[in-house]
């Protein structure tokens, strides 16, 4: 081994005499080359050997760059003289320097520095196998950060799988993850009794193939079963060659069906922190170079690249699935709090809406609009926003705040909320009861007045009375009519016009005379109930309605949101102020309103105009409710770029879809 391992070159006949006389004792130990050729500048001494040459060739050696990091010794000699080295790591040489040399001190110099090139040659050899170790171990560290900060599972296993094969040299792996299968009960017995392992995630260098998820039991018929149950891994050298003690067989069709060649394989459990099996990976194929793909139809070239995973694979790849595990509880555990919460934001929306149901789907249908304008501003180029763009949390985060942006509505009072005109229903019945009353009233001073004629006078005469007596109650009952059917009219949440305010304040003035009792048309309560300009509010309603804002507020800022979703509160904050600052409830300028919430207004005021008929309105059409919003961006109350995205994006068809 040592003959094969550490040759000497000598190339200057100086040395003839004093290599021929122990070159026998030499070549039991060393390999001993005469090296012919003068091109010493391209002579390679990255291995240990040693150079004997005369003063010609050491000077041009000298001149070499890369002799300070070569495993190399090299000892010049002239004719009978004692010979000479310049390197400073041989000072025991010093000594030798100066005496003549002989046979026997030649060969004690070799031997000695043969041994010194061993240790040298092992002592850099451990050393690149420590800055290898390094290096994997500070691989091992970054992968095991990136693993923790990745929530998406999908993402997450393909960086897991890649991380892999990457730190394994492997050309092929797969990732199974157990699933508990519904319907079966569990059993403390067998943990894996109500268990089956799902094929979740491939990747393959060498062979492009599509990979479809599959579900199978978990026994010792498969290998990857195995390695779950055992809770151990499988370091196999070749699966066509398994062991016949083995309970499971290599499964071949993947091979068959795909041209594919698998060799080596690697089978790791992934334990989680409590030792539980949560997934098995398990890598195929070790490549002598990582990076090239496989010969797949070079059946030398395979036995030359594909190589046995070593103890020290899978030592890091358990390392590593253990990390992979945590990671992926995380990410789980991170999937079932995200689902969590928003199923606690679907329940909170659907509490709102079960409060006054005409307005049911109205937050999921803003929040679709608002998600859906925000991607679009995300691609824009040009204009004031060309620079503004959403990361998936921040979108995230507008969708939670457009679903939210209506729960202080909880904080209104329900018939405040769900007022649909201008007086309550019990207050609308009070007015049509009295007028009952006064139509009754009207109908028996009809009648004693006709009676009285027939006491008071002839027949004859009273009978001539009659018709205009019966004309001046039709009058009045006609008089009572209108005037109930104009309060029935007025009651509608439109905009009233100041024709019929004088009208309303002419009704209030008349009073009727029931049971000696004085009872007016209308109240000056009933008045200014019927008197609101616009809509169904009155000013304390209004202000009660729009303090749902604030209320939505400081509701959204007890929840402890994290640092991706802290603008929640304030983004709905924000949904009904205006550029022109008279939006409410805080009457903010167009600068200190987000951008957030200059979209989810428009989104808002669109579904309101256009969502199915409610009491109070009838559900605008498409050109109608974009011609609204085309007048408020006029009057400054909308933002014209964003307006402008969304009609040309036809962001609107979002919630159209199905129509």
């Amino acid at each position: 081994m040592a003959a094969e391992f550490f040759p000497i070159y000598y190339i200057s006949p100086v040395f003839d005499t004093l290599i021929s006389q122990i070159k026998p004792v030499l070549q039991e130990r060393f390999a001993f080359h005469a090296l012919h050729t003068p091109d010493l500048e391209k002579a390679d001494f990255s291995t240990p050997q040693i150079l004997l040459c005369g003063q010609p060739e050491f000077e041009v050696l000298q001149r070499r760059t890369d002799l300070s990091s070569a495993l190399a010794t090299i000892l010049s000699l002239e004719a009978d003289q004692p010979f000479q080295t310049e390197w400073s790591d041989l000072p025991w040489l010093a000594e030798y320097s100066q005496e003549k040399m002989t046979p026997e001190r030649l060969t004690f110099i070799l031997n000695r520095l043969y041994s010194i090139s061993l240790t040298q040659q092992e002592m850099v050899r451990l050393a690149a196998q420590i800055d290898k170790q390094h290096h994997r171990l500070q691989d091992l560290n970054e992968i095991g950060l990136a693993l923790s900060t990745e929530r998406n599972l999908d993402t997450l296993m393909d960086k897991i799988l890649k991380s892999s094969m990457e730190i394994t040299a492997s050309d092929s792996g797969s990732l199974y993850l157990v699933e508990t299968r519904p319907g079966i009960e569990e059993d403390a017995q067998n943990p894996f009794a109500n268990k089956g392992l799902r094929f979740k995630w491939a990747r393959n260098m060498s062979l492009k193939v599509d990979f479809s998820e599959f579900s199978m039991d978990i026994n010792e018929k498969s290998i990857a079963g195995y390695v779950a149950l055992s809770g151990k891994s499988l370091n196999i050298p070749n699966v066509y060659t398994l062991d016949e003690n083995y309970p499971f067989n290599f499964n071949q069709s993947y091979d068959k069906n795909t041209g594919y060649h698998s060799q080596s394989m690697l089978t790791v459990p992934m334990h989680n922190p409590k030792g539980e099996i949560i997934g098995i990976l398990q890598m195929i194929n070790k490549k002598q170079h990582w990076q090239n793909a496989l010969e797949l139809k070079d059946k030398d070239s395979l036995h030359r690249e594909i190589q046995t995973f070593a103890s020290e694979d899978e030592s890091l790849l358990s390392s590593l699935a253990s990390q992979a595990a945590v990671a992926i509880e995380n990410a789980r555990l991170y999937e079932a709090i995200q689902s969590l919460f928003e199923g606690f934001i679907r329940a909170s929306v659907q509490a709102i809406e079960s409060r006054d149901p005409t307005t049911s789907g109205h937050s999921e249908r803003v929040a679709v609009l608002t998600v859906g304008l925000a991607e679009k501003l995300d691609k824009v180029t040009e204009g004031p926003y060309q620079r503004v763009r959403f990361s998936r949390q921040e979108l995230k985060e507008i969708q939670y705040a457009s679903l939210l942006h209506d729960f202080g509505k909880i904080g209104v009072r329900e018939n405040v909320l769900v007022k649909a005109e201008k007086l309550y229903p019990d207050e609308l019945e009070t007015i049509k009861h009295r007028f009952d009353m006064i139509r009754k009233g009207l109908e028996n001073e009809y009648n004693l007045r006709k009676l009285q004629y027939l006491l008071e006078l002839d027949k004859a005469k009273a009978l001539q009375l009659f018709p205009s007596l019966e004309a001046e109650f039709y009058q009045r009952y006609a008089d009572l009519e209108a005037d109930f059917q104009l309060i029935l009219q007025t009651n509608r949440p439109t905009v009233l016009a100041q024709e019929t305010s004088q009208k309303l304040q002419e009704i209030q003035q008349r009073i009727f005379t029931f049971n000696e009792k004085e009872l007016p048309l209308l109240t000056p309560f009933e008045l200014s109930r019927l008197s609101i300009v616009k809509g169904s509010l009155d000013q304390e309603e209004r202000l009660e309605i729009e303090s749902h804002v604030t209320h939505t507020f400081e509701f959204l800022s007890q929840i402890p949101w994290t640092s991706e979703l802290k603008n929640v509160p304030q983004i709905a904050y924000a949904h009904h102020e205006k550029l022109n600052s008279r939006g409410y409830p805080r009457g903010l300028s167009a600068e200190e309103i987000p951008v957030q919430s200059k979209m989810m207004t428009i989104s808002d005021i669109y579904d309101a105009l256009t969502a199915s008929d409610r009491p109070y309105k009838k559900a605008l059409p498409i050109s109608k409710a974009l011609d609204i919003l085309g007048f408020e961006v006029k009057d400054g109350m909308l933002d014209a770029e964003l307006y402008k995205i969304f009609v040309e994006s036809k962001v609107y068809e979002l919630i159209h879809k199905e129509g």
